[in-house]
């Protein structure tokens, strides 16, 4: 018998015989109405739990992974107001039937049950996943998070304040509210919730407003490993900067008062508040858990005896508020309804094709402001004595810093973070003098996390900013890459484009640098970028394509609600000459302010027949390699494709009429490289002899070899004769 089915019994029999746990009475500030609103939404989530476990078994249900045992959320959400955002964890279905009872004209059975039937007409996901989440109900959409939506709360808290004293156009959430992150006590030990809590801690240390309720779920338990007893507690209460409040999860008069309280003190002192709830976990972790193959049958029965719906009952019905028979109506009524309402929305249409599936990937556009560009006022008294200089050629990281100076000064919603933006100017001086220009608030100097750099971007973003986030070196990256993949690249697909978190990230990155590198300040892999649907990744080789590139990314991200990382090549930042020393060949002037490069469009020097098919780093090779073999006869045309992804398919081809053989030059490692996507297409789309030259499948060393393992002028005119040559 199924486990629901023994709760589901025992709940009955033990409400009309009278035999309910005991506890403290009935007491604190929850009134008798609002005591009944949380009981029905505990008793709501419950009978969702078990009509999804049902439409499972039936093939009519998917996914499963019930909140049953974690009711008690349903007085946290009565606790707060409808418009503080709230991040859930997967088990907050209470929550969210709490709140859609706060909030006239929202249907939590019907729109549960389509998400847990997987119907195209889900009003969250749109049938592509089993989420909590509601736009009219402030919930961004999450599925089964360990804490990676943790320090996206951070970044949405830290927006509330910022908005305050920089209003932007698109800003949503209110300047008194604030927001709720929950996750469990398993996932509390994760590094990325360890990660986000310490940045809430370091923020509020320093004074710096985050109005942010914590609230861990603990049930003692993660799939199958125990958590220690007291270990949350210990953990959590003596953090500076948090204060620690915990409250009985079963008692939701006991949870609402310390709740409130939490919530008040976050309100008020615009700090975060960590709010640790002793709950127990019902049935398994997942619809598929047995856990009576790694639970003694006592412990999971002992978790049953404390059925929060039996500590409801019990409270409610010694206040005077309900009576038994009252109680069990209210549960039935529920049950009917769920029974009622499952029976529809199995009938109702799913998602069928993988353009069905695909329509959310890309966000859709918003309406922005029209802006003229930055006046010339504003411009003289930003750059100072800079202007003089635009007419001179300059290189590349010059270039970008004046970019970035035009962009904030047109765009107010812009702010940078990242370790060392602010003061320092970045490592590479690419935001130099930012900070004096816009000062601390728009060049926020992060703590050294990559997780909370990114985090705090995709928070303010859903708070209207347009973040530029930099993560100083690309193979930092990779302690950070799942906010990439698994929080902003998914949040529009799993809301069905009703939440975005645009953004700019910035990353230098690549190889060929000179003197400091090795494996961490030289990465020539970009295949973790590569493969996360949606996402726009630009990489610029010369200084005046980046600045107008960057124009384009800030205008993805603020009117198309993109997702875009442009990859800034760190050894082309202070390039100067391109043939011979002190030629200056590959500096450029500063394009002015309304001019970029739009999506897709590549770049293409000369009209040989012989086309050289490469980006970054290689484009500036091969222009040298193709002076080169001028000499000897063979024209070339060099084809940058500035854009990686999407891949500019139509561009290519285009760039390519004319052409009788094409060479790749990929600067990345041969495996997962460009590369490899260029060669398909050519040979899916192109009749033209082809050939490629890529980097060694190995890391970067430091000194004399540094790049070694990689293209060179040298071996790019080599494989360029190979090719033309060859019959």
């Amino acid at each position: 018998m199924d486990r629901a089915d023994i709760v589901d019994q025992a709940f009955r029999e033990k409400v009309a015989a009278g035999q309910l746990p005991g506890g403290k009475p009935a007491q604190g500030p929850l009134t008798p109405e609002q005591a009944v609103e949380v009981f029905r939404a505990q008793v709501l989530s419950r009978n969702l739990d078990r009509r999804s476990r049902k439409m499972q078994a039936e093939g009519q249900g998917y996914y499963t992974i019930g909140s049953s045992g974690h009711e008690g959320m349903a007085a946290v959400a009565a606790a707060l107001r409808p418009d503080d955002m709230a991040f859930l964890h997967y088990r907050d279905g209470a929550f969210q039937t709490m709140r859609s009872a706060q909030v006239p004209g929202t249907t939590a059975t019907w729109d549960m049950l389509l998400s847990f039937a997987t119907s195209s007409e889900d009003p969250m996901s749109g049938g592509r996943h089993k989420v909590l989440g509601s736009k009219s109900l402030m919930i961004p959409p999450q599925t089964s998070t360990i804490a990676s939506h943790l320090p996206k709360a951070v970044g949405a808290a830290y927006s509330i304040g910022l908005a305050k004293r920089h209003p932007v156009e698109h800003q949503v959430l209110a300047d008194d509210s604030l927001v709720m992150c929950s996750f469990g006590d398993a996932s509390s030990n994760h590094s990325t919730a360890q990660g986000a809590i310490n940045t809430a801690c370091w923020t509020s240390y320093q004074s710096v407003p985050l109005p942010l309720l914590f609230v861990c779920e603990d049930n003692g338990i993660g799939i199958s490993t125990r958590t220690p007893s007291g270990w949350v507690g210990a953990n959590y209460a003596n953090k500076p900067g948090l204060k620690y409040f915990k409250a009985d999860g079963l008692d939701i008069f006991d949870t609402f008062r310390v709740a409130r309280e939490a919530a008040d003190y976050v309100r008020r002192r615009r700090k975060p508040a960590f709010l640790h709830l002793s709950l127990v976990r019902l049935y398994g972790h997942a619809g598929s858990d047995l856990q009576q193959a790694y639970l003694r049958k006592d412990i999971f029965e002992g978790w049953e005896a404390d059925d929060p719906l039996l500590h409801s009952a019990r409270l409610l019905i010694e206040a005077g508020i309900l009576t038994a028979d009252e109680v069990l109506a209210i549960y039935q009524d529920s049950e009917d309804q769920c029974a009622r309402v499952a029976a529809e929305v199995v009938k109702r249409p799913r998602l069928e094709t993988a353009e069905d599936v695909m329509a959310s990937l890309i966000p859709p556009k918003r309406a922005c402001a029209a802006t003229n560009g930055p006046s010339e006022d504003a411009r003289a008294k930003a750059f100072g004595a800079d202007l003089k200089q635009m007419d001179n050629p300059q290189p590349m990281s010059r270039l970008l810093n004046w970019a970035l100076t035009d962009l904030m000064l047109e765009h107010g919603e812009i702010v940078m973070m990242g370790e060392d933006v602010g003061r320092k100017g970045g490592v590479y001086g690419v935001t130099q003098k930012l900070i004096d220009r816009f000062g601390p608030d728009r060049m926020i100097d992060t703590l050294l996390d990559e997780q909370s750099i990114l985090g705090l971007a995709i928070g303010m973003a859903h708070n209207g900013f347009v973040p530029v986030p930099e993560i100083q070196f690309l193979a930092y990256l990779h302690n950070a890459e799942d906010q990439l993949r698994g929080e902003a690249a998914t949040l529009p697909f799993f809301s069905n484009g009703q939440f975005t978190n645009p953004m700019v990230m910035r990353i230098a990155g690549l190889g060929y640098q000179k003197g400091f590198g090795g494996h961490f300040h030289n990465d020539n892999s970009l295949a973790v970028l590569r493969d996360i649907p949606g996402i726009v990744i630009a990489c610029p080789s010369r200084g005046d394509d980046g600045a107008r590139m960057l124009r384009e990314c800030v205008r993805l991200a603020r009117e198309e609600q993109r997702v875009v990382v442009i990859v800034e090549p760190i050894a082309l930042y202070p390039m100067r000459d391109l043939m011979d020393e002190k030629d200056g060949g590959w500096m450029t002037t500063y394009p002015s302010p309304d001019q970029r490069i739009g999506l897709g469009e590549v770049g293409v020097e000369g009209d040989g027949p012989l086309a050289i098919l490469t980006y970054g780093n290689g484009r500036y090779l091969s222009t040298q390699a193709a002076a080169d073999l001028a000499k000897e006869g063979i024209a070339t045309r060099v084809i940058d494709m500035r854009w990686l992804a999407p891949l500019p398919v139509e561009g290519i081809l285009g760039a390519l009429k004319g052409a009788e053989k094409v060479l790749i030059v990929d600067e990345c490692r041969t495996t997962g490289s460009q590369s490899e996507a260029l060669m398909a297409l050519l040979q899916e789309q192109c009749d033209l002899p082809h050939a490629r030259i890529a980097a060694e499948d190995s890391f970067i060393a430091t000194g004399p070899a540094y790049a070694a393992t990689m293209p060179s002028r040298a071996s790019i005119a080599e494989a360029a004769r190979n090719l033309w040559g060859a019959k």
